[in-house]
């Protein structure tokens, strides 16, 4: 029998489902045929005219599961694939990507891996749409012409580029170049210069790689100025209609030093065994209006982007540093939540409001910790009766603490840098970003603030812009499971779920011991990731049923869009008593009866329309907000590593592949790898459960938390690389129960841990859940504007 491709085909269109390589053999001849056709079906294959499955079987493509999805691709060359409409990523290897790069829209098969545990493996079938159309990266000039390679290492691109494409770049130039053609086998892909940056060793250049990387609006248009210089620079009487004067309550914001855009403001009064508490933020929704320039540009950028030497704000600063910031001394319109509770941190009232208020001190974190930790009596001198609120403060935040991990809300134990950049941009040194009780103080007031503002609006069965954090997967909370039990903790999971007071439990019970690192870092890998989302599903991280982002409008669109919704809600007779009297109602608002009643219901359809689409777009946004951050802080990091080449450094191993470890360094909070090439006294063996590698002749782990001394053994900016050599180790080996692990023990001394905990977590990023503003968020970096950063 003659063997022709269209006979393969026609026999699997027989067939139902796939068909294994031993049913082929012996329909097209047997043995004496085996090698001819395993040749002839692997050709097909790589053409993509029949699919390969695990387990040698053979299928045609319409007959495999094929799904839609999002690639993304690591620098060594995989890549996953995400499914759009949910479920579990499929891996694809390198030969299988068929030219896909990192974040192309693709078809993809898909069949079960031979690891198991409901993975899947599968093949790029098609590219369907293409992210990227501009690349940012180094031109050099070579033999066979000029090239562009791209600095994303997740793209493993080069670009050919023709002589007329090459513009005024020169060899060694960082550049903006545009794709003309896309990568087809052996051709590679094409472009032209559209940017010449400057020299890779630039600080700025840097930066603005960076910003044209990741695609982030930076510049604003004229119609977006001509609009912020439209909007006056102080409050007019016309403005005041309709709120709670509270500019005779004292009240004051609490920033890092170098802030200079103040969204938040705040103030308390005892009342009894009692504590009424008023959280005012910035009414920026006053000032931007849905579908202005303003509020497009807003919504387009999302987010403010913080890097360690400049902010690039989601608002023009003549509202985020003016209008909009509450600056002592000054008038300014705020939306006001005013929240009792009691001795326990039970919630008792709540009470909504337009509000002005007139912050009396701009306080910073420094002096705050001085009067309320330090009890440095000249402080207190010098800022009554501010003082006295300061301390009755202090009380409220540590009930509300005990409260919220009463409930579950997990702290990780996990410290955050600081990058310290110099007049000249360059890295000057790497710090423990400092969190201490005024920082903790404003998180629990804002937490609570963006809790009850969704609480509210919930209860009258509105709809509304949550902020969700799901279940941690279940595959991974059960290799989780598994994990800890070798170091005799236990947690229980019902139906696959888990109480997030499991988990702090668990954390609770490992503070201070030698693991306590290592099983904070595996908790973290299993959590998945805070988003936006108008389905109420519940905050996992901080144990709450209900939650959104109420407290930064002037860095957060979705705040905005919730301030909206608040203010729509607030126009209806809902139940929302007024204020016991500390503030003042100054006019009625505007409108009444039965016309009111409608312009109240059209605002509100407003405010809430398209809910599912802004928090998809917000939630992407934030993504690449935190990518591109991400990417600012790990190149200072690189440039200031490459003074320290042959230095040696404590650390703890981070992560572990099959192909080494990650070691942090203690200090500077710098990562870097150990490969295992370099571990010459034994083989060692990759266990992804144990998050361990394991000597085959001496037992030897190297595992996930263990304290590790290593050299440095070279930094490569260009391939974001950092290579450490093993210098010491001290390992930490799992004990059959708790007990063993007797604190103070000489084998297991305490060992206390000088991060900071990071309340309501951010997954994969070890960052926390984000109550308010930079210096009341989840990350550290200081930017222009004086914040620390959202995560």
């Amino acid at each position: 029998m003659l063997l022709s491709k269209k006979q393969i085909l026609a026999f699997l269109k027989q067939r139902e489902g796939s068909t294994h390589f031993a049913a082929l053999l012996r329909e097209f001849g047997g043995r004496h045929v085996k090698r001819e056709l395993k040749n002839m079906l692997d050709d097909m294959a790589d053409d993509g005219e029949v699919v390969r499955f695990k387990g040698n079987s053979y299928a045609l493509p319409g007959k495999s599961r094929t799904l839609r999805g999002r690639i993304s691709v690591h620098r060594d060359g995989y890549g996953f694939v995400t499914p759009d409409g949910g479920g579990e990523d499929i891996f694809i290897p390198s030969k299988y990507l068929k030219g896909a790069l990192h974040g192309d829209l693709v078809e993809a098969t898909s069949s079960p891996s031979r690891m198991g545990g409901g993975k899947l493996d599968g093949r790029v079938a098609a590219v369907l749409e293409h992210a990227t159309s501009r690349i940012v990266g180094r031109f050099e000039e070579t033999r066979r012409g000029a090239i562009v390679i791209s600095e994303d290492q997740r793209l493993n691109l080069v670009v050919s580029i023709p002589v007329k494409g090459r513009g005024r770049a020169e060899d060694g130039h960082q550049v903006v170049a545009e794709l003309t053609s896309y990568p087809v086998g052996d051709r590679p892909a094409e472009g032209r210069v559209v940017e010449v940056l400057g020299w890779p060793d630039d600080p700025e250049v840097e930066v603005q790689s960076v910003i044209r990387r990741f695609d982030l609006p930076h510049i604003f248009g004229k119609d977006v100025l001509d609009e912020a210089e439209r909007i006056s620079e102080t409050v007019a009487k016309g403005d005041l209609a309709g709120r709670v004067d509270l500019r005779k309550l004292l009240t004051v914001t609490i920033d890092g030093e170098t802030a200079r855009d103040f969204d938040d403001a705040v103030s308390l009064k005892r009342e009894g065994e009692n504590f009424r508490l008023w959280v005012s933020i910035a009414d920026v929704s006053h000032y931007v209006k849905k579908e202005s320039p303003l509020d497009r540009e807003a919504y387009l950028r999302g987010t403010s982007v913080y890097f360690p030497d400049r902010c690039i704000p989601m608002l023009p600063e003549r509202l985020s540093n003016g209008i909009c910031s509450l600056n002592p001394q000054a008038d300014r319109l705020t939306m006001t939540a005013e929240m009792l509770f009691d001795r326990s941190g039970g919630m008792l009232e709540s009470h909504f409001y337009p509000s002005v208020i007139k912050s009396a001190s701009r306080l910073t974190y420094t002096i705050v910790k001085r009067i309320i930790v330090d009890d440095e009596r000249e402080v207190a001198d010098k800022n009554r009766p501010v003082a006295a609120m300061l301390l009755e403060m202090k009380e409220l935040a540590l009930i509300l603490m005990g409260m919220r991990k009463k409930r579950g809300s997990i702290d990780f134990d996990l410290p955050e840098p600081e990058i310290i950049i110099g007049l000249t941009g360059l890295t000057e040194g790497i710090i423990r970003a400092e969190r201490n009780l005024a920082h903790q103080l404003i998180e629990e007031f804002m937490l609570a603030a963006n809790e009850a503002v969704a609480r509210f609006i919930t209860s009258h069965d509105i709809p509304f812009l949550y902020r969700v954090h799901e279940n941690p997967d279940p595959a991974k909370l059960r290799t989780f499971q598994e994990f800890v039990y070798g170091f005799g903790y236990e947690f229980a999971l019902v139906e696959d779920k888990v109480n997030p007071s499991e988990l702090q439990r668990l954390l609770n019970q490992a503070d201070g011991r030698p693991e306590e690192r290592m099983i904070n870092y595996a908790l973290l890998r299993c959590m998945k990731q805070a988003r936006y989302a108008a389905l109420n599903v519940g905050h996992f991280g901080l144990a709450s049923d209900c939650y959104c982002h109420f407290t930064s409008p002037i860095r957060r669109y979705p705040d905005l869009v919730v301030h909206r919704i608040l203010k729509a809600a607030l126009a209806f007779p809902l139940h929302n008593p007024p204020p016991p009297g500390e503030g003042v109602n100054l006019l009625p608002p505007a409108g009444g009866g039965r016309e009111g009643g409608k312009r109240a219901a059209k605002q509100l359809a407003i405010a809430t329309e398209r809910l599912a689409e802004v928090a998809e777009h917000t939630s992407k946004r934030e993504r690449v907000a935190m990518e591109a951050e991400r990417d600012v802080v790990e190149m200072k990091k690189l440039q200031y590593m490459q003074q320290h080449v042959g230095d040696d450094f404590n650390g703890y191993i981070a992560g572990v592949t099959a192909f080494g470890f990650f070691v942090e360094l203690e200090e500077l909070f710098v990562e870097g790898l150990v490969h295992i090439s370099t571990l010459t006294d034994d083989i060692y063996n990759f266990a992804e459960k144990q998050h361990s590698l394991i000597g085959r002749r001496t037992a030897r782990v190297y595992r996930i938390g263990d304290k590790a001394r290593v050299n440095v053994a070279s930094v490569s900016p260009a391939t974001r690389r950092i290579e450490f050599v093993l210098v010491d180790h001290a390992s930490s080996t799992p004990q059959s129960h708790p007990s063993a692990l007797a604190a103070g023990s000489e084998e297991y001394p305490r060992i206390p841990l000088r991060g900071k905990r990071l309340a309501g977590v951010e997954p994969h990023t070890g960052v926390r859940e984000q109550p308010g503003k930079p210096g009341k968020g989840e990350s550290s970096g200081r930017c222009n504007t004086g914040g620390r950063k959202r995560r």
